[in-house]
C-alpha cells in the first residue's frame, strides 16, 4: 500500500532502530537518562530557548503549554482550523479550564488586527485573553508556511496586551527547510514552542517542548500530573536524535513530491479547488458531480493507495519518507482513473 494519509504513518528506518542498541539510558524522572538530556539540550538550542522537556506526543506539548500559560477561565486565541481546536479532544477545557476564541484566518494565518480586535478589555464579566497559539506549518490550510514578519507581528500584538504566546511547531522543520529560516528565528517571538519527531522526521514516538527554565519547570509538573513522565526514555530519544542528524534535509524531497503530485492532480476534471502547496501537504476539493471524499478514499484504497478524507468533498494527501516517486505515480494514476 502507498500510504499518503499522514506523515504520522512513517515507520522508523532500520538505521534509526539500530541507534537504540547503543543508547545510554537511565531514569528520565531523575534526570539520569543521558540520551534524553542530550536531545532536550539540542532542541532547546535549536529553538533558541533556555530549556526543553521530552514528551510522548505533540498534543501533550500543546496541552501542557496551555496549562502552564493560563488559569481556569482564561481565554486562548487561535486560528479556527488549528490542531488544538480539531484534534485534541477538547483538551483546553478538560485539562486547563480554558476557553477557546477561534478566529477565521487566511491560509491558517492570523493578522495583527484580528488579534487586536479579539483581545478582551479587562472586565469582571469577561474571560481574560491570556494566550495566543499559532501553528507552523498550518496543517489544514495545506501545510502553509507563515510569513516570518506576520508571525512576529501577531506575537507582538499579544505581548503588548500582556498575553503569553505559544507555537505549535509540529511541522516547524518543514518550514525551516522550505524557507531557509532557522528554527530559532521562527520561534524567537514565542514563549514556548515544540517540534514533533513522529511526523516527517520519521521517529515512532516523541516531541520536545521548549521555553524558559521557569516554564519548563512548571511543564514538568504538568507532565507528571498527566502521566507523561517516563523512565528509560533514551530508547526513544536516540531515534529522535538520529532524525535530527539524518531526516531534516530530506524533508525537501517530500516537498518536491507534494508539488509534483499537486501539479498533476490540479489538471483533473473533477478537482474543483486545489490549495497552494508550500511543504508536504496537498489539499483539494472535489466537484459536486465527483465521488464524495469518502467514496474516493475507498476507491483509491482498492487501487493500493491510502488518502485522507477530511469532509464531504475535501481530500488531504501527505508525503513523507515512506512514499517515493513510484508511490506518487501510483497515487496520480488512481486519481486520474477516478477523477478524469
Amino acid at each position: 500500500m502507498h500510504d499518503f494519509y499522514s506523515d504520522t504513518k512513517t515507520k522508523p528506518t532500520l538505521a534509526m532502530r539500530q541507534t537504540v542498541l547503543d543508547a545510554e539510558v537511565g531514569d528520565e524522572q531523575k534526570a539520569e537518562d543521558p540520551t534524553t538530556t542530550k536531545l532536550c539540550k539540542r532542541v532547546a538550542e535549536l529553538l533558541g530557548k533556555e530549556a526543553a522537556v521530552f514528551l510522548p506526543s505533540g498534543t501533550m506539548c500543546n496541552e501542557i503549554a496551555i496549562k502552564v500559560h493560563t488559569h481556569p477561565g482564561d481565554e486562548v486565541i487561535c486560528e479556527r482550523t488549528c490542531h488544538i481546536v480539531h484534534f485534541e479532544g477538547g483538551g483546553p477545557a478538560a485539562i486547563s479550564g480554558a476557553m477557546i476564541h477561534a478566529l477565521d484566518g487566511t491560509n491558517g494565518f492570523l493578522d495583527p488586527e484580528q488579534i487586536r480586535s479579539a483581545i478582551r478589555p479587562a472586565s469582571r464579566y469577561a474571560p481574560r485573553s491570556r494566550l495566543l497559539c499559532v501553528e507552523q506549518t498550518a496543517n489544514l490550510a495545506g501545510g502553509r508556511v507563515w510569513p516570518l514578519d506576520q508571525l512576529k507581528a501577531v506575537s507582538n500584538v499579544a505581548k503588548e496586551a500582556g498575553m503569553a504566546t505559544h507555537m505549535d511547531g509540529a511541522r516547524l522543520m518543514n518550514a525551516v527547510v522550505q524557507s531557509g529560516i532557522s528554527a530559532a528565528e521562527w520561534a524567537e517571538s514565542y514563549d514556548s514552542c515544540w517540534i514533533d519527531f513522529s511526523k516527517g522526521l520519521g521517529a515512532p514516538v516523541g516531541s520536545v517542548l521548549a521555553g524558559s527554565q521557569d516554564f519548563i519547570e512548571h511543564a514538568w509538573i504538568v507532565k507528571q500530573q498527566l502521566g507523561g513522565a517516563m523512565r528509560q526514555s533514551g530508547i526513544l530519544a536516540a531515534m529522535c536524535l538520529y532524525a535530527l542528524d539524518h531526516h531534516v534535509d530530506r524533508l525537501a524531497d517530500d516537498h518536491a513530491l507534494a508539488n509534483s503530485i499537486a501539479e498533476r492532480i490540479g489538471k483533473l476534471r473533477s478537482v474543483e479547488k486545489l490549495l497552494p502547496v508550500d511543504t508536504n501537504i496537498v489539499i483539494f476539493d472535489l466537484m459536486p458531480d465527483a465521488p464524495t471524499a469518502t467514496e474516493l478514499a475507498h476507491l483509491c484504497e482498492s487501487d493500493g493507495v491510502i488518502i485522507g478524507d477530511f469532509g464531504e468533498r475535501r481530500i488531504r494527501i501527505v508525503t513523507h519518507l515512506d512514499v517515493d516517486q513510484k508511490s506518487g505515480d501510483a497515487l496520480c494514476a488512481a486519481m486520474a482513473n477516478h477523477l478524469g
